[in-house]
């Protein structure tokens, strides 16, 4: 009786240690968890605050480039001159062309019904040139008749896109860099997919970063020459051939002669019947005028 009683209270002692044990297990399980679950909510928070610090950064970081950046200013002019010969001017403007290192872009020449000379020249030029080459080609014209300049500062949009640029490429290093260290093929295939988009618009921002650099590196210049020399007319040789003109005339006269003779004999015999009717009714007509004229007498 007293070994079942020691033994019962050995196995509730076991109990009684274990339920402890499997409590306390419990407590440090939950006090991991709510760890862990905090570290990770810090974690969280700590990641949105170092973002918005990074944005925050980025926008003074812009401000002062901005502020900083030399101004970025697409110029355009629109030159309407007269000259007093086209050909000339024509030639002027182009070797200034070559000498300020531009480019001709489109050049038409086309003469009007007072056979007086215009034409249409597009060309670009270094920016550094673009007030010399205005000046140079005014100079050139006999008369200015319209001149307007206009500029479009891209600064702020050259900046952007700098920035933009910059972050994707560092989302793009960090993409390949854990391209490197993944292990399954689904997990591959999904930054294979994101790389690809932020590849795509990595060129797309760089295609607008050249665009405006070189909208801003060269200034586009477009002008109408208008030609404006008096036009005299000049005496053709063949107007002075006389013995030319006259064989012409008579030649002329002669075939209207024959064609006149031509035309008379064809209606003539033509209308022979008519013409033997008409003078057979005049005949009788006058025959009986006649007779009847005597016999009153």
């Amino acid at each position: 009786m007293i070994k079942k009683v020691t033994l019962r209270m050995m196995q509730f002692g076991i109990i009684v240690v274990l339920a402890a044990c499997s409590s306390h297990d419990i407590e440090q399980a939950k006090m991991s968890d709510d760890t862990a679950s905090s570290s990770n909510e810090y974690s969280d928070s700590k990641m949105k605050n170092e973002i918005q610090d990074t944005s925050s950064k980025q926008d003074k970081a812009e401000e002062v480039v901005v502020a900083e950046t030399e101004r970025m200013v697409i110029h355009q002019a629109q030159l309407v001159v007269k000259v007093k010969k086209l050909d000339e001017a024509q030639l002027k403007i182009e070797e200034r062309v070559a000498k300020y290192g531009g480019y001709i872009v489109e050049s038409n020449v086309y003469r009007e019904e007072s056979e007086r000379m215009n034409a249409n020249i597009t060309v670009r030029v270094p920016e550094v040139h673009f007030q010399d080459f205005l000046r140079d080609t005014e100079d050139t014209a006999a008369e200015v008749l319209e001149r307007n300049v206009t500029g479009q500062d891209v600064t702020e949009e050259y900046v952007d896109l700098q920035s933009r640029l910059k972050s994707k490429r560092t989302v793009e290093e960090r993409l390949l860099e854990f391209m490197k260290h993944a292990s399954k093929t689904e997990d591959l295939l999904k930054i294979s997919a994101d790389l690809a988009k932020v590849q795509e618009e990595i060129e797309q921002i760089v295609g607008k970063v050249k665009f405006l650099e070189n909208q801003t590196s060269y200034s586009t210049i477009s002008i109408s020459l208008h030609e404006n020399r008096v036009i005299v007319p000049s005496i053709d040789n063949q107007d002075l051939n006389t013995w030319e003109k006259t064989k012409k005339q008579l030649i002329t006269s002669t075939n209207f002669l024959f064609a006149a003779g031509s035309g008379l004999i064809v209606f003539i015999i033509g209308n022979l019947p008519i013409i033997a009717f008409v003078v057979i009714v005049v005949g009788v007509a006058i025959w009986i005028y006649r007779k009847s004229g005597r016999q009153r007498q």
